[in-house]
């Protein structure tokens, strides 16, 4: 038996400390650490950086300190130990490999504490970032080299630590050799009871004509990153090609305001919503599930997002442009249609053929579903902590080995 059991987790994300005992954090961290806390053998500490901004994202919320299901530290990872890990007494440490925590692993090999890196973003990815949100081009370079750089960094790190935990293919695909017990796995909010049904499909579909309007969504903060200013041009595209269609728009963010603008210039009120932030378990994710025919994804970079496991476990199939986090989980589940990066027009086409063949949009629901119940919030999680016990309780490995996807009989 361990004689310490206490599992630090470093999260990237900033938390913003508020008066009266108060933190602005997300909803998806409170979820994620009180399902490990459901299956780990000990204590969770979560350490996070300040910061006196909000965040941008979609679920951040208020919670008291003193209720959250973890120990929360505020703490500059510059500052992080062998002996802070010791006095925590740390069986395991989740870290993130990025440039505020690629130290983190040759601290808890000096700690004798083993260290597992969670990996979301690809090297390319992370170039695509940079080339949307960045115009100016000599700006733009230099955060390329930087990006090298740090990849470089990162890769050193992973080889260093004890285990790997990669969201989405991209990362696995990159990193699973450097690794001694590299795992995989599709992040998700959707619980068992939350899932679709085969009967929801089956009357989601019913009597659903071609001449019936396509109904279409997008979720996710509305920034060129997630293509959000794409859907407007795949809806322009839709109508000049008589396409009968409503599209919902679920998120906010910095393109917002211009969306509305664009929506009323182009006289798309009749068939683009805007839908703002409905609650995600009580609103959103039951829309989908009873009313929506096709995801649209304008994704220009290759991010693991969690909207993909999601979109499927209500039986929606997805149209989305070829990042490689979506192509590796098209190919994977056989659903969904790949179509150029950065093309509305070729969304819109593709979009327009399957009005046409409704029985194919069905069929697809139908295998969405049922790869995304191998993915659900607890088989996931509890692959997750059976690999991340099985390393704190063992030495460290000699040799590389690969673990299976998550949904597999034996996960380490």
């Amino acid at each position: 038996m361990l004689t310490k059991n206490n599992l630090t987790i470093l999260q990237p994300l900033k938390a913003k400390l508020l008066p009266n005992g108060e933190v602005l954090l997300t909803r998806k961290l409170i979820e994620a650490v009180g399902e490990l806390a459901k299956y780990w053998f000990g204590s969770i500490t979560v350490m996070m950086e300040e910061t006196k901004e909000d965040n941008d994202q979609i679920d951040s919320k208020i919670f008291k300190v003193d209720e959250l299901p973890f120990q929360l530290e505020i703490i500059s990872f510059a500052k992080i130990t062998p002996a802070l890990l010791h006095q925590h007494q740390s069986s395991l440490v989740l870290a993130v490999p990025e440039y505020r925590q690629n130290h983190i692993s040759k601290v808890c090999k000096i700690a004798g504490v083993p260290c597992i890196y969670v990996s979301e973003y690809s090297l390319k990815t992370r170039k695509q970032i940079v080339n949307v949100s960045t115009s100016n081009p000599l700006l733009r370079l230099r955060k390329i080299i930087w990006t090298y750089t740090q990849e470089y960094k990162q890769r050193k790190a992973i080889a260093m630590a004890d285990g790997l935990q990669s969201n989405g293919t991209p990362t696995y695909q990159e990193y699973k050799h450097i690794n001694r017990k590299p795992l995989f796995f599709f992040d998700t909010r959707i619980s068992e009871e939350m899932l679709a049904t085969e009967a929801e499909i089956e009357g989601r579909t019913k009597n659903r004509s071609q001449d019936m309007p396509l109904r279409l969504v997008f979720s996710g903060r509305l920034i060129k990153m997630k293509g959000a200013d794409h859907l407007l041009e795949v809806a322009r595209e839709l109508k000049q090609l008589k396409v009968k269609f409503e599209m919902f728009i679920s998120g906010i963010g910095e393109l917002e305001e211009m969306m509305h603008q664009q929506i009323a210039a182009n006289q798309l009120n009749d068939c683009v919503k805007m839908l703002g932030v409905p609650d995600f378990k009580t609103e959103f994710f039951p829309f989908v599930k009873n009313n929506i025919d096709l995801f649209v994804c304008c994704h220009r970079q290759g991010d693991p997002s969690c909207t993909y496991i999601e979109t499927m476990a209500g039986g929606v199939p997805i149209v989305g442009y070829a990042n490689e986090a979506f192509q590796g989980i098209a190919e994977m589940s056989e659903t969904g249609w790949v179509v150029p990066m950065n093309q509305p027009k070729q969304m819109a086409k593709k979009i327009a053929e399957l009005s046409h063949n409704r029985e194919e949009i069905k069929l697809m629901s139908l295998k969405s579903l049922k790869f995304a119940q191998q993915h659900t919030f607890e088989k996931t999680f509890q692959a997750r902590i059976k690999h991340m016990q099985a390393i704190a309780y063992s030495t460290r490995p000699n040799q590389v080995t690969q673990s299976p996807v998550c949904d597999a009989p034996e996960m380490v």
